[in-house]
């Protein structure tokens, strides 16, 4: 059974990694975390490598191509969020046929390939995960002329100076072990003139560092989803600012969300849907239950359960911050490279 078929019948679990491998990976990612804040960001090439090597067959499986969140509308539906929130940046960015743009963090593709098929501009995604970008060739086959990839880290990007017309970040700047010299890098990529938006994992002005929960909430986001830290919103802009970016507009968009439809919803088991089932508390818990029976079983590998326990209490977490306000994964900024726009 090849890869694609395996999908249809069950959660790949791990399947880019060899079955004696899921339980060392496991092993290596936790004791990097454990290690402490400057362990994680001096290591953080290894650290994220192992967490996507780990958990991208079960974002894909309970999240579709599109791993990150959405303010929603009424009666709108969680896919269809995910995309009107990838073309607002294209909007933002009056991204058009004949733009180069680089996607800073690509992920599988998702929204890359969402966002050539709108536009129509010419993209390249960096991905410092060999597997994504294999998913992300695969996810984007209908647009491949539109679409590139380097397999490299965004904190030195292999690219010459002045060579993007734009550039975007979804939800992937949180693994940044410095935020400064990250936009730096992405800066100096970047023709004169030149736009850079995106969406970004922050803590709010409601955080208390002094409060034992909003703690609680912000660890379990940290070593469930591979981030060195979580910066404020007010740190965002600064470091966009200290990077040399003229800061054109940053807010957070979770407000704009409908009341009723928090970007957390998704997480909670209120939408009703075979493909939501997944990403319920209930589909998390029989999720788990499966792996830890196949695992006796041996028929998925030691070390499957013990990653979706990670992604369930980070979820749990990212809820929390949600309903209190400490936290948003949609911080959204808009800045300009200085200088006379080139032809």
């Amino acid at each position: 059974m090849n890869r694609t078929s395996a999908a249809r019948s069950k959660p790949r679990s791990l399947a880019n990694l060899a079955p004696d491998d899921v339980k060392s990976t496991v092993d290596g990612y936790t004791d990097i975390y454990d290690a402490g804040l400057e362990r994680r960001k001096e290591h953080y090439r290894s650290f994220v490598n192992r967490y996507y090597d780990l958990v991208t067959d079960f974002y894909e499986f309970g999240w579709g191509q599109s791993f990150h969140f959405a303010p929603r509308r009424r009666g709108e539906s969680f896919k269809a969020s995910l995309l009107r929130h990838q073309h607002f940046l294209a909007e933002r960015l009056s991204l058009k046929p004949g733009m180069r743009v680089l996607d800073v963090g690509c992920g599988v593709g998702g929204p890359m390939g969402n966002l050539a098929r709108h536009s129509g501009a010419s993209f390249v995604g960096i991905n410092n995960n060999a597997y994504q970008i294999e998913r992300a060739k695969l996810h984007t086959q209908d647009v491949q002329s539109l679409c590139r990839f380097i397999h490299g880290d965004y904190m030195q990007i292999p690219e010459e100076d002045d060579r993007y017309d734009a550039a975007i970040a979804i939800e992937s700047m949180p693994h940044a072990p410095d935020k400064t010299d990250a936009f730096r890098e992405v800066l100096r990529v970047l023709r004169p003139g030149a736009c850079f938006a995106g969406y970004d994992w922050c803590l709010t002005e409601k955080f208390d560092s002094a409060n034992a929960e909003h703690l609680r909430i912000k660890n379990d986001i940290m070593v469930g989803d591979a981030l060195p830290d979580i910066a404020s919103t007010s740190e965002v802009s600064a470091a966009l600012q200290t990077a040399g970016f003229e800061l054109l507009e940053a807010r957070d968009r979770a407000p704009d969300a409908d009341p009723e439809m928090p970007w957390y919803r998704a997480l909670q088991g209120r939408d009703l849907s075979l493909s939501s089932i997944p990403r319920t508390p209930v589909g998390r818990a029989l999720t788990n239950l499966t792996l830890r029976v196949g695992e006796r079983l041996r028929l998925f590998p030691e070390g499957s359960r013990e990653v979706c326990t990670l992604l369930n209490a980070a979820a749990y977490a990212l809820v929390d911050g949600g309903r209190s306000g400490v936290f948003t994964p949609m911080f959204f900024f808009l800045a300009r490279k200085p200088g006379p726009p080139r032809d």
